[in-house]
């Protein structure tokens, strides 16, 4: 079965480094709370706000060991008046066996507001 799992995270300033750091620790974190090997991946989608232009957020999968193959595509969100700035988001589609109430989706930084319903986590409710 496929199943999308979304992840979201927010920068600071419009840097490179910044950019390639939080997409980084956002897709590792969407992949070990969800236990998925780079395999599982189908596709994955990854859009960002008008006000980031340093860097392609995708060039922080070459940092990931066995994202080689795993198919990726930037693209900028919808540019919404009041809505959140900074903002980074992946559409991650993998193959899995959970259901989607088991999936879990990640929301780091100043993007936990965007679903404080989905914040916590099986780790959290123990």
């Amino acid at each position: 079965m496929i199943r999308g799992i979304r992840g979201a995270t927010t920068i600071k300033s419009d840097s490179a480094e910044e950019i390639i750091s939080r997409t980084e620790a956002l897709v590792r974190e969407m992949v070990r709370v969800n236990n998925l090997d780079p395999s599982d991946i189908a596709s994955m989608y990854i859009s960002v706000t008008d006000d980031i232009t340093a860097e392609f957020p995708a060039k922080a999968l070459r940092n990931i060991e066995n994202f080689t193959f795993v198919p990726v595509m930037c693209m900028k969100e919808i540019n919404v008046p009041g809505s959140l700035r900074h903002c980074i988001r992946v559409m991650m589609n993998v193959n899995t066996s959970l259901s989607q109430t088991e999936v879990e989706h990640i929301y780091q930084e100043g993007a936990i507001i965007l679903r404080p319903d989905l914040r916590l986590t099986k780790d959290d409710e123990l």
